[in-house]
């Protein structure tokens, strides 16, 4: 009895070793993708901002001009560049000409002037939808550029690790599903990380939905235990026949001295 316990003590010790590391190495992975996704986010998402921001440095030469010489022009920029909806040239902080021929009053959205960036929900000529709105000032000029929010979605939906990325932008948020219209916020619960834009100060907040950990243990458990079990009865086989010979060996070593 006590050789077959030892044995299966010795034949469960890989399987449960194996185990543990399995547990630890996943944890592991699933943190440091979360922390590495961060870091990919802010670099992705501020790319797809420059060209945001390049295109309203771009207008910002014809801030100042009348309406009917900059409109074409203006047009013309927002046609070739598909990350753009619109561009609007401002004077003392209000739109007085705009690509598109119902403006949404943006100047209503820069309260703080310090924010380059700012979501918007529900503008008034496509009340479904999310816009991101950049603006750039030179003393009593400037130009305020919109792109739709599905621009920064799609930058997100490039992370395929099941890892649930989302963006904030002071009080509101948007991710690769949703934004801050939702119900509620995605769940962020496993291995949470956030960081922080150095060039547009957004913050990008990254985490597993709650069970999404005990979810990829069990798909793994289900294609790694076959082969530790089998490395345990392996293992508890050979243990088994050298108990047997060392037990062998005392028999004849007691009949060959009786």
């Amino acid at each position: 009895m006590i050789e077959l316990l030892l044995t299966l003590a010795i034949s469960l010790l890989p399987v449960g070793t194996g185990l543990m590391i399995m547990f630890y190495q996943q944890d592991k992975k699933l943190e440091e993708t979360a922390r590495i996704s961060v870091g990919e986010a802010i670099y992705s998402v501020d790319l797809a901002l420059d060209r945001i921001k390049a295109s309203a440095t771009a207008a910002m030469t014809l801030a100042g001009t009348h309406c009917e010489n900059a409109e074409p022009q203006l047009i013309d920029l927002v046609t070739q560049a598909p990350h753009l909806r619109s561009l609007a040239l401002t004077s003392n902080g209000r739109p007085y000409c705009n690509s598109m021929k119902a403006p949404f009053a943006p100047d209503q959205s820069f309260a703080d002037v310090s924010s380059q960036f700012r979501l918007m929900l529900d503008p008034p000529v496509t009340p479904k939808d999310m816009l991101l709105v950049y603006q750039l000032t030179q003393e009593n000029k400037g130009v305020i550029a919109t792109s739709y929010g599905i621009l920064l979605q799609n930058e997100l939906r490039a992370f395929q690790t099941g890892l649930t990325l989302l963006l904030e932008f002071e009080d509101l948020y948007i991710w690769s599903d949703g934004d801050s219209r939702d119900a509620s916020r995605p769940s962020q619960a496993e291995f949470f990380q956030e960081g922080v834009s150095r060039k547009y100060g957004y913050t990008v907040k990254a985490g597993y939905p709650s069970g999404y950990s005990a979810r990829e243990t069990r798909q793994t458990m289900k294609q790694l235990f076959p082969s530790l079990a089998l490395v345990g009865i392996i293992t508890g086989a050979i243990a088994y026949w050298g108990l047997f010979r060392q037990r062998s060996r005392r028999v004849r070593g007691a009949v060959s001295q009786g």
